[in-house]
Protein backbone atom coordinates (compact mmCIF):
# COMPACT_ATOMS: atom_id res chain seq x y z
CA UNK A 1 0.00 0.00 0.00
CA UNK A 2 1.48 2.82 -1.00
CA UNK A 3 0.73 6.31 0.13
CA UNK A 4 1.98 9.74 -0.86
CA UNK A 5 1.83 12.39 2.14
CA UNK A 6 1.61 16.04 1.21
CA UNK A 7 2.28 18.85 3.77
CA UNK A 8 1.74 22.31 3.25
CA UNK A 9 0.56 24.28 6.61
CA UNK A 10 2.87 26.68 6.53
CA UNK A 11 6.63 27.66 5.44
CA UNK A 12 7.63 24.30 4.10
CA UNK A 13 6.62 22.07 1.30
CA UNK A 14 6.86 18.48 2.35
CA UNK A 15 6.09 15.42 0.32
CA UNK A 16 7.01 11.68 1.22
CA UNK A 17 6.00 8.33 -0.01
CA UNK A 18 5.55 5.74 2.50
CA UNK A 19 4.94 2.11 2.14
CA UNK A 20 2.03 0.94 4.51
CA UNK A 21 2.77 -3.37 4.04
CA UNK A 22 6.47 -3.25 4.72
CA UNK A 23 6.02 -0.27 7.18
CA UNK A 24 8.52 1.80 5.87
CA UNK A 25 9.16 5.25 4.79
CA UNK A 26 10.65 5.22 0.81
CA UNK A 27 11.36 8.56 0.13
CA UNK A 28 10.59 12.25 1.66
CA UNK A 29 11.53 15.96 0.28
CA UNK A 30 10.86 18.76 2.01
CA UNK A 31 11.38 22.74 0.25
CA UNK A 32 11.51 25.14 3.10
CA UNK A 33 10.94 28.45 2.71
CA UNK A 34 12.94 30.31 4.93
CA UNK A 35 15.31 32.11 2.83
CA UNK A 36 12.25 33.65 1.18
CA UNK A 37 10.22 34.94 4.67
CA UNK A 38 13.72 35.93 6.29
CA UNK A 39 13.26 39.51 4.44
CA UNK A 40 10.11 39.91 6.31
CA UNK A 41 11.16 38.67 9.61
CA UNK A 42 8.43 36.16 9.36
CA UNK A 43 6.05 34.10 7.32
CA UNK A 44 4.26 36.29 4.54
CA UNK A 45 1.11 33.80 3.92
CA UNK A 46 0.38 34.61 0.11
CA UNK A 47 3.81 34.32 -0.45
CA UNK A 48 3.79 30.70 1.20
CA UNK A 49 0.49 29.99 -0.85
CA UNK A 50 2.36 30.93 -4.08
CA UNK A 51 5.96 28.61 -3.43
CA UNK A 52 3.80 26.06 -2.47
CA UNK A 53 1.96 25.83 -5.59
CA UNK A 54 5.73 26.06 -7.34
CA UNK A 55 7.33 23.20 -5.29
CA UNK A 56 4.56 20.69 -5.34
CA UNK A 57 4.94 18.86 -8.41
CA UNK A 58 8.03 18.83 -8.46
CA UNK A 59 9.31 17.75 -5.39
CA UNK A 60 6.27 14.71 -5.70
CA UNK A 61 7.86 14.02 -9.22
CA UNK A 62 11.28 13.81 -7.34
CA UNK A 63 10.25 11.49 -4.47
CA UNK A 64 8.47 9.08 -6.59
CA UNK A 65 12.05 9.25 -8.79
CA UNK A 66 13.91 8.39 -5.39
CA UNK A 67 11.91 5.31 -4.54
CA UNK A 68 11.73 3.73 -8.02
CA UNK A 69 8.02 4.34 -8.06
CA UNK A 70 5.28 5.68 -10.49
CA UNK A 71 1.98 7.40 -10.40
CA UNK A 72 0.00 4.40 -11.40
CA UNK A 73 1.57 2.23 -8.42
CA UNK A 74 -0.05 5.13 -5.56
CA UNK A 75 -3.07 3.63 -3.89
CA UNK A 76 -3.48 6.94 -1.66
CA UNK A 77 -2.98 10.52 -0.49
CA UNK A 78 -2.82 11.63 2.55
CA UNK A 79 -2.86 15.70 2.87
CA UNK A 80 -2.86 17.99 5.93
CA UNK A 81 -6.41 19.33 6.37
CA UNK A 82 -5.24 21.75 9.24
CA UNK A 83 -4.41 23.94 11.16
CA UNK A 84 -2.49 26.25 9.37
CA UNK A 85 -2.47 29.38 6.71
CA UNK A 86 -5.45 28.90 4.67
CA UNK A 87 -4.03 29.35 1.37
CA UNK A 88 -1.32 27.46 2.30
CA UNK A 89 -3.51 24.56 3.18
CA UNK A 90 -5.91 24.62 0.11
CA UNK A 91 -3.05 24.76 -2.36
CA UNK A 92 -2.43 21.29 -0.98
CA UNK A 93 -5.40 20.10 -0.70
CA UNK A 94 -6.09 20.65 -4.22
CA UNK A 95 -3.20 19.24 -5.27
CA UNK A 96 -3.95 15.84 -3.01
CA UNK A 97 -7.44 15.74 -4.72
CA UNK A 98 -6.79 16.55 -7.86
CA UNK A 99 -4.11 13.94 -8.10
CA UNK A 100 -6.52 11.52 -6.68
CA UNK A 101 -9.03 12.02 -8.78
CA UNK A 102 -6.69 11.51 -11.67
CA UNK A 103 -5.87 8.42 -10.87
CA UNK A 104 -8.83 7.07 -8.86
CA UNK A 105 -7.42 6.14 -5.78
CA UNK A 106 -8.85 7.70 -2.31
CA UNK A 107 -8.13 10.65 -0.03
CA UNK A 108 -7.71 11.63 3.26
CA UNK A 109 -7.11 14.29 5.48
CA UNK A 110 -4.95 14.20 8.25
CA UNK A 111 -5.00 16.87 11.07
CA UNK A 112 -1.58 18.45 11.52
CA UNK A 113 -0.88 17.63 15.02
CA UNK A 114 -1.65 14.04 14.71
CA UNK A 115 0.86 13.87 11.62
CA UNK A 116 3.56 15.11 14.73
CA UNK A 117 2.02 12.82 17.40
CA UNK A 118 2.79 9.92 15.53
CA UNK A 119 5.77 10.86 13.56
CA UNK A 120 8.22 9.63 16.31
CA UNK A 121 6.87 6.03 14.91
CA UNK A 122 8.92 6.39 12.01
CA UNK A 123 12.25 6.43 13.80
CA UNK A 124 14.72 3.41 14.01
CA UNK A 125 13.38 2.24 17.42
CA UNK A 126 9.86 3.00 17.35
CA UNK A 127 7.77 3.00 20.72
CA UNK A 128 5.04 1.16 21.35
CA UNK A 129 1.44 2.07 22.29
CA UNK A 130 0.25 3.21 24.76
CA UNK A 131 2.61 5.96 25.72
CA UNK A 132 2.80 9.62 26.95
CA UNK A 133 3.15 12.78 24.17
CA UNK A 134 4.66 16.09 24.50
CA UNK A 135 3.74 18.26 21.20
CA UNK A 136 5.68 20.98 21.77
CA UNK A 137 5.89 23.72 18.49
CA UNK A 138 5.54 27.38 17.51
CA UNK A 139 1.71 26.74 17.91
CA UNK A 140 1.13 23.95 20.21
CA UNK A 141 2.33 22.58 23.72
CA UNK A 142 -0.07 19.75 24.95
CA UNK A 143 0.56 16.55 26.96
CA UNK A 144 -1.47 13.46 25.70
CA UNK A 145 -2.03 9.80 26.61
CA UNK A 146 -2.04 7.07 23.47
CA UNK A 147 -3.33 4.48 23.48
CA UNK A 148 -3.69 3.92 19.90
CA UNK A 149 -4.32 5.30 16.29
CA UNK A 150 -7.27 7.81 17.08
CA UNK A 151 -7.14 7.02 21.04
CA UNK A 152 -6.03 10.33 22.71
CA UNK A 153 -6.62 11.85 25.98
CA UNK A 154 -5.53 15.46 26.61
CA UNK A 155 -3.97 15.32 29.82
CA UNK A 156 -2.67 19.55 29.73
CA UNK A 157 -2.13 22.04 27.42
CA UNK A 158 -1.16 25.80 27.42
CA UNK A 159 -3.24 28.31 28.57
CA UNK A 160 -1.48 30.68 26.77
CA UNK A 161 1.54 31.20 24.48
CA UNK A 162 2.83 27.67 23.44
CA UNK A 163 6.84 26.91 23.75
CA UNK A 164 7.91 27.79 20.31
CA UNK A 165 6.16 30.87 20.32
CA UNK A 166 7.67 32.00 23.23
CA UNK A 167 11.03 31.33 21.73
CA UNK A 168 10.19 32.96 18.79
CA UNK A 169 9.14 36.37 20.73
CA UNK A 170 11.88 36.23 22.99
CA UNK A 171 14.59 35.83 19.82
CA UNK A 172 12.62 39.24 18.40
CA UNK A 173 13.34 40.61 21.72
CA UNK A 174 17.07 40.06 21.61
CA UNK A 175 17.19 41.03 18.56
CA UNK A 176 17.74 37.79 16.50
CA UNK A 177 16.80 36.97 13.08
CA UNK A 178 13.96 34.88 11.37
CA UNK A 179 13.56 31.97 12.63
CA UNK A 180 14.07 32.79 16.31
CA UNK A 181 13.75 29.62 17.69
CA UNK A 182 16.58 27.80 16.29
CA UNK A 183 18.54 31.46 16.56
CA UNK A 184 17.60 31.53 20.10
CA UNK A 185 18.84 28.26 21.14
CA UNK A 186 21.90 28.39 19.10
CA UNK A 187 22.75 31.72 21.20
CA UNK A 188 22.03 30.12 24.24
CA UNK A 189 24.61 27.20 24.15
CA UNK A 190 26.95 30.17 24.81
CA UNK A 191 25.50 31.71 27.36
CA UNK A 192 27.17 31.32 31.44
CA UNK A 193 25.10 29.35 33.75
CA UNK A 194 23.32 31.10 36.76
CA UNK A 195 23.69 34.68 35.58
CA UNK A 196 20.16 35.38 35.83
CA UNK A 197 17.73 33.49 36.93
CA UNK A 198 13.87 33.76 35.55
CA UNK A 199 10.27 32.21 36.38
CA UNK A 200 8.98 28.82 35.78
CA UNK A 201 5.57 29.35 35.48
CA UNK A 202 3.22 26.84 36.68
CA UNK A 203 6.16 23.92 37.64
CA UNK A 204 4.38 23.53 41.05
CA UNK A 205 0.33 23.60 39.58
CA UNK A 206 -1.08 20.43 40.29
CA UNK A 207 -2.21 19.97 37.33
CA UNK A 208 -0.45 19.26 34.00
CA UNK A 209 -1.22 22.61 32.05
CA UNK A 210 1.72 25.22 31.12
CA UNK A 211 2.13 28.97 30.67
CA UNK A 212 4.74 30.81 29.06
CA UNK A 213 3.30 34.24 28.24
CA UNK A 214 4.97 35.96 31.31
CA UNK A 215 8.43 34.44 30.52
CA UNK A 216 8.49 36.94 27.55
CA UNK A 217 7.78 39.94 30.13
CA UNK A 218 10.47 38.44 32.13
CA UNK A 219 12.75 38.75 29.70
CA UNK A 220 11.68 42.47 28.73
CA UNK A 221 11.60 43.40 32.15
CA UNK A 222 15.59 42.22 32.62
CA UNK A 223 16.33 44.10 29.13
CA UNK A 224 15.26 47.31 30.60
CA UNK A 225 16.97 46.88 34.09
CA UNK A 226 20.09 44.83 33.86
CA UNK A 227 21.17 45.38 30.19
CA UNK A 228 22.46 41.88 30.17
CA UNK A 229 24.41 40.06 27.60
CA UNK A 230 22.35 38.76 25.35
CA UNK A 231 23.35 35.31 25.23
CA UNK A 232 23.15 34.74 29.14
CA UNK A 233 20.02 35.76 29.25
CA UNK A 234 19.10 33.32 26.11
CA UNK A 235 20.55 30.60 28.84
CA UNK A 236 18.01 31.62 31.23
CA UNK A 237 15.58 31.71 29.17
CA UNK A 238 15.69 28.36 27.39
CA UNK A 239 16.50 26.52 30.76
CA UNK A 240 13.20 27.78 32.24
CA UNK A 241 11.44 26.31 29.82
CA UNK A 242 12.84 22.95 29.46
CA UNK A 243 13.09 23.30 33.19
CA UNK A 244 9.06 23.42 32.88
CA UNK A 245 8.59 20.48 30.01
CA UNK A 246 10.87 18.17 31.92
CA UNK A 247 8.70 18.77 35.29
CA UNK A 248 5.20 18.53 33.76
CA UNK A 249 6.47 15.64 31.47
CA UNK A 250 7.58 13.55 34.73
CA UNK A 251 4.70 14.05 36.30
CA UNK A 252 2.29 13.25 33.51
CA UNK A 253 4.22 9.41 33.65
CA UNK A 254 3.56 9.25 37.63
CA UNK A 255 -0.04 10.29 36.99
CA UNK A 256 -0.46 8.19 33.70
CA UNK A 257 1.23 5.00 35.68
CA UNK A 258 2.70 4.69 31.71
CA UNK A 259 6.62 4.85 31.36
CA UNK A 260 7.24 5.93 27.65
CA UNK A 261 7.54 9.25 26.37
CA UNK A 262 7.31 10.44 22.98
CA UNK A 263 8.70 13.90 22.08
CA UNK A 264 7.16 15.44 18.87
CA UNK A 265 6.99 18.95 17.41
CA UNK A 266 9.47 21.37 16.19
CA UNK A 267 11.10 22.35 19.87
CA UNK A 268 11.77 18.36 19.96
CA UNK A 269 14.64 19.03 18.20
CA UNK A 270 15.53 21.33 20.95
CA UNK A 271 19.37 19.91 22.12
CA UNK A 272 18.94 21.27 25.51
CA UNK A 273 15.36 19.63 25.86
CA UNK A 274 16.47 16.65 24.55
CA UNK A 275 19.31 16.21 26.97
CA UNK A 276 17.68 17.66 30.29
CA UNK A 277 14.78 14.87 29.76
CA UNK A 278 17.51 12.14 28.80
CA UNK A 279 18.62 13.05 32.37
CA UNK A 280 15.29 12.77 33.48
CA UNK A 281 14.49 9.41 31.94
CA UNK A 282 18.05 7.73 33.44
CA UNK A 283 17.06 9.08 37.08
CA UNK A 284 13.45 8.87 37.18
CA UNK A 285 13.76 5.37 35.13
CA UNK A 286 11.47 6.02 31.63
CA UNK A 287 11.94 5.45 28.23
CA UNK A 288 12.05 8.72 25.71
CA UNK A 289 11.83 8.33 22.46
CA UNK A 290 11.63 11.07 19.48
CA UNK A 291 11.65 11.69 15.89
CA UNK A 292 14.72 11.66 13.95
CA UNK A 293 15.93 15.42 13.70
CA UNK A 294 15.18 16.01 9.76
CA UNK A 295 11.11 14.83 10.94
CA UNK A 296 10.71 17.28 13.96
CA UNK A 297 9.68 19.89 11.57
CA UNK A 298 7.12 20.08 9.21
CA UNK A 299 7.20 17.13 6.71
CA UNK A 300 5.53 14.98 4.42
CA UNK A 301 6.91 11.94 6.05
CA UNK A 302 4.76 12.32 9.18
CA UNK A 303 1.43 12.81 7.05
CA UNK A 304 2.00 9.51 4.83
CA UNK A 305 2.26 7.80 8.31
CA UNK A 306 -0.47 8.35 10.11
CA UNK A 307 -2.88 8.01 6.31
CA UNK A 308 -1.19 4.83 6.20
CA UNK A 309 -2.32 4.04 9.72
CA UNK A 310 -5.61 5.61 9.39
CA UNK A 311 -6.40 3.95 5.82
CA UNK A 312 -5.26 0.46 7.55
CA UNK A 313 -7.73 1.36 10.18
CA UNK A 314 -10.22 1.67 7.31
CA UNK A 315 -10.82 5.30 9.44
CA UNK A 316 -12.60 3.42 12.25
CA UNK A 317 -11.02 5.43 14.60
CA UNK A 318 -12.67 9.05 15.23
CA UNK A 319 -11.02 11.52 13.45
CA UNK A 320 -8.34 14.01 15.58
CA UNK A 321 -10.52 16.64 14.91
CA UNK A 322 -13.45 15.48 16.44
CA UNK A 323 -11.93 13.93 19.50
CA UNK A 324 -10.63 17.85 20.62
CA UNK A 325 -13.36 19.16 19.18
CA UNK A 326 -11.19 21.38 16.60
CA UNK A 327 -11.90 22.80 13.23
CA UNK A 328 -9.33 21.70 11.29
CA UNK A 329 -10.00 22.89 7.91
CA UNK A 330 -8.28 26.15 6.24
CA UNK A 331 -8.40 27.55 9.84
CA UNK A 332 -7.15 30.76 9.24
CA UNK A 333 -6.29 30.99 13.00
CA UNK A 334 -3.47 28.34 13.00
Amino acid sequence: MLILGIETSCDETGVALYDGGAGRLLAHAVHSQVAMHEAYGGVVPELASRDHIRRLAPLTRRVLDSANKKFSELNGIGYTEGPGLAGALLVGASFAHGLAASLRIPTIGIHHLEGHLLSPLLSADPPAFPFVALLVSGGHTQLMRVEGVGRYALLGETQDDAAGEAFDKTAKLLGLGYPGGPALSRLAETGAPGRHRLPRPMIDSADLDFSFSGLKTAVLTTLKKHHPDPADLARAFVEAVVDVLVAKCVRALETSGLSRLVVAGGVGANRQLRAALNEAAAREGFDVFYPELELCTDNGAMIALAAALRFKEADAAPAFSRIFNVRPRWDLAG
